[in-house]
């Protein structure tokens, strides 16, 4: 037992008062008796000894009163059993992602975290408090009560690692106490690794009481007819008893289509046929689950030709102009010394077809085009310096041509996963006719083989960046040293790897991803892009390339839908945007995540247990009772005992 003012307790010393009044009471007198009162000399005796007990039971009381008195004003305690954190600074991390929208048994996870933080924080408690869209830093409960009551739910999903970055910026003298409440959905270990081991780290992990889901994982172009797109929609399905799916098309609001999915699996896949023309709409999904994942925006803009230039021989590029038919393409091809080099940044694709030589000035302009948004197809050339073909691969990224091998090799595997063959069969080939070459040279690089040989060594790769592609083979594709021209692959492979993401296919983008949009638009010194809708404008970060701008919106929009880029009143392009799909999967356990952690049961249990720990366990209340109790008790011996 611990006093926050010992020094009172030297008031001790006035008990002695008591003990003299005590003892001056209890001197002895000599009597002496009359004749006429020796008959009481009895009764004077019995009355001696009663008064004895009474003054020595006043005695004990008004010793214990008047100590129990000063300890009171010495204010005892016990010292908390965790002390040396109370003064720690504490640090909230709610998880307001969309995961939170699911349903716990007391209503929606994130409004009945909110309540619980209303309810039961102290409001004397200082904290600061951070979410996957805001941050209140160094504030109580009654400050930012409006704004938690308002908080709405984050386009992006719980980031752990940026929220500890957050607290680990926010530099303070004293430890820290973070509290995490969050579903645990899409967290991964290596995110626990942000958390700094000398914190006092708890986490509050509310349950979802659905743990099915059902969610529009994607929407792809299936198949291109002559006047139509067969659009492909998957759904993906979490937990065990998913039942039919109702799902509807839609275009400008407009229905389009419905029917029913039977979620046969984890996945399924479903396709609708629509007018090849300017699409923009949406697939809708009802389930009892999470709703922010029945939604998928998309946009298909009407074909345009695409421009496809070859670089080469005319007599070795006879295929590629069977290929890029004038329906579909404005294809030219051009020798290398009648190259306009202006005319490259009008194109979609470059064909460099087995050019024995690339030099300089052709390497930095086809860098710049690749930025652009343009697609780049590499064929060597056997009389090629191995040299030559690094240094301009080089432009691209890593990946490097090996000594040319005179070794005969089948073709014989497809990734089929790979964008160029996704759409292109309906089911996986095993046999086929394999084409074959007569020599090519070994590539070396970490990208995956999109063709490759019975030896495993690649045939055709790529190089990604988010506008465009390089394309490198690994061998000629002339008739003399290959057969691939009379491959069924040829058509496919040439058709699909010309294709420009800016005129074809599907625009669909995912908040928070920093996939850039190009633009075909010509801007004046001060004209700007902005992307709206009816509910949303914003004017995202924008680069000039000569004819074309480069969009890059980072975290905007706020919420999915159907956008359309303007410059001033001037639709250019219509644009969707979709929340991230990572958090659909509500069937997760999370305590094994959490072993190595403080997991507690709710808000409430959590400041509980911090105020029995730190708060020191004061007694004066127990000492000012006891002295009333012996005040009390002086009394009824004053009174009852004779």
């Amino acid at each position: 037992m611990q006093f926050k003012h010992p020094e009172i307790l030297y008031f001790l010393f006035l008990l002695i008062i008591p003990i003299l009044v005590h003892l001056f009471q209890l001197r002895r007198f000599k009597k002496e008796y009359f004749t006429n009162v020796r008959f009481l000399k009895e009764i004077s005796i019995q009355t001696r000894k009663s008064s004895k007990i009474k003054k020595w039971l006043l005695l004990a009381t008004r010793l214990l009163l008047l100590a129990f008195l000063i300890f009171a004003f010495a204010q005892p305690f016990f010292k908390a059993k965790d002390s040396k954190n109370s003064r720690n600074d504490m640090y909230l991390v709610l998880d307001n992602s969309f995961s939170m929208q699911a349903k716990g048994q007391k209503g929606p996870l994130l409004q009945r975290a909110i309540e619980d933080l209303l309810e039961h924080i102290p409001e004397n408690q200082n904290f600061s408090l951070i979410t996957n869209s805001e941050t209140f830093w160094n504030t109580d409960i009654k400050s930012i009560r409006k704004e938690l009551q308002h908080l709405k739910f984050s386009p992006l999903p719980f980031q752990l690692e940026s929220a500890m970055a957050k607290i680990k910026s926010h530099q303070a003298p004293t430890n820290k106490d973070i509290v995490i409440i969050t579903d645990a959905i899409g967290l991964q270990p290596k995110q626990l690794k942000s958390i700094d081991a000398s914190w006092n780290t708890a986490f509050i992990t509310p349950k979802a009481q659905q743990k099915n889901n059902v969610a529009i994982d994607s929407v792809f172009i299936a198949q291109t007819l002559d006047n139509f797109y067969e659009i492909g929609v998957k759904l993906s399905a979490y937990g065990d008893d998913v039942k039919n799916i109702p799902i509807a098309l839609y275009n400008h609001d407009k229905l389009i289509a419905k029917t029913i999915i039977a979620m046969e699996g984890k996945e399924k896949t479903m396709n609708f046929t629509i007018p090849k023309e300017d699409f923009h709409g949406y697939f809708s999904i009802t389930d009892n689950s999470l709703a922010y994942d029945n939604t998928f925006y998309f946009s298909i803009s009407k074909p345009q030709k695409i421009n496809v230039l070859s670089i080469g021989d005319a007599d070795k590029s006879t295929f590629l102009s069977r290929i890029y038919t004038a329906d579909e393409f404005n294809f030219s091809n051009f020798n290398l010394t009648s190259l306009d080099y202006n005319s490259i940044e009008k194109q979609d694709a470059i064909v460099l077809n087995e050019l024995t030589d690339i030099p300089q000035a052709l390497q930095t302009t086809l860098k710049t085009f690749a930025e652009k948004g343009g697609n780049v197809i590499f064929i060597p050339s056997s009389e090629s310096s191995v040299s030559n073909s690094n240094s301009f691969l080089g432009n691209f990224g890593r990946i490097l041509f090996q000594n040319l091998q005179n070794t005969e090799k089948l073709i014989t595997k497809i990734a089929f996963n790979n964008p160029v063959f996704k759409t292109v069969f309906e089911k996986q080939v095993a046999n086929f006719q394999y084409p074959k070459t007569q020599s090519n040279f070994g590539i070396s690089t970490s990208n995956p083989a999109i063709l490759s040989y019975e030896d495993q060594s690649i045939f055709l790769t790529s190089i990604q960046n988010p506008l465009s592609s390089v394309y490198v083979f690994a061998a000629e594709l002339n008739k003399k040293n290959s057969n691939f021209q009379n491959s069924p692959l040829i058509v496919p492979t040439f058709y699909n790897m010309a294709q420009s993401i800016q005129k074809t296919g599907i625009s669909a983008y995912t908040i928070g991803e920093n996939n850039p949009i190009l633009i075909d638009a010509l801007l004046g010194k001060d004209e700007i892009l902005s992307i709206q809708n009816k509910d949303e404008k914003f004017i995202p970060v924008q680069q000039i390339l000569n004819s074309k701008v480069k969009l890059t919106c980072t975290d905007y929009p706020q919420q999915a839908g159907n956008f359309a880029i303007v410059k001033q009143e001037e639709l250019l392009k219509n644009v969707s945007f979709n929340y991230n799909r990572t958090e659909s999967n509500v069937n997760t356990d999370s305590e094994n995540l959490l072993s190595d952690f403080t997991v507690k049961e709710s808000i409430e249990n959590y400041f509980d247990t911090l105020q029995t720990d730190r708060s020191d366990n004061n007694l004066w209340k127990w000492f000012v009772i006891f002295t009333l109790l012996f005040l009390l008790l002086e009394v009824l011996i004053q009174k009852l005992v004779k």
